[in-house]
């Protein structure tokens, strides 16, 4: 079966509940099996940046869905936790992102896989490089170490502690 990996973050309300809230239902799901979850990390928003900061972080699945299936099974997971899209990249009490799934590549106007920012965005690569080190972007052909190696930002990344 597919492996896929998530980048989940929020910054409305009860955070950390909501992050594990979204694993919670990702785990409870018949096709989707959770193998590995990153260590949470707090980050400050970027695009948008009068919001409060964010919690992030990423989650290796196995899944029997398709791409397709498992981007209906996230938005189901964040409307269930009041997920509105008022402003983009705007505060969200859940945000969950398919940024890999297996080697494929996928540009479509409601799908893109990879995730398209997600080479540009050190609170999406630090988590994944805690699970994913050695997983290879299927466009850029580096490593995920490889790509938060050669990031240059100034995005502040820290781990949270509860």
């Amino acid at each position: 079966m597919p492996k896929a990996y998530l980048g989940l973050g929020s910054n409305l309300g009860d955070r950390l509940n909501n992050l594990k809230q979204a694993l919670r239902l990702l785990e409870s799901h018949e096709g989707i099996a959770v193998d590995k979850v990153s260590s949470i990390y707090e980050t400050e928003p970027v695009g948008f940046k009068e919001q409060d900061w964010f919690l992030n972080m990423t989650v290796c699945i196995t899944t029997s869905l398709s791409p397709w299936e498992l981007l209906m099974a996230i938005n189901q997971i964040e409307r269930e936790l009041k997920r509105e899209r008022i402003l983009r990249w705007g505060p969200r009490t859940i945000d969950i992102d398919i940024l890999l799934f297996d080697d494929m590549i996928l540009d479509t106007p409601g799908l893109k896989i990879p995730h398209p920012e997600m080479h540009k965005r050190a609170f999406v690569l630090v988590p994944l490089k805690e699970i994913a080190p050695e997983v290879v972007h299927p466009i850029l052909n580096k490593r995920i170490a490889e790509l938060l190696d050669e990031l240059k930002t100034n995005e502040e990344v820290r781990i949270f502690k509860s």
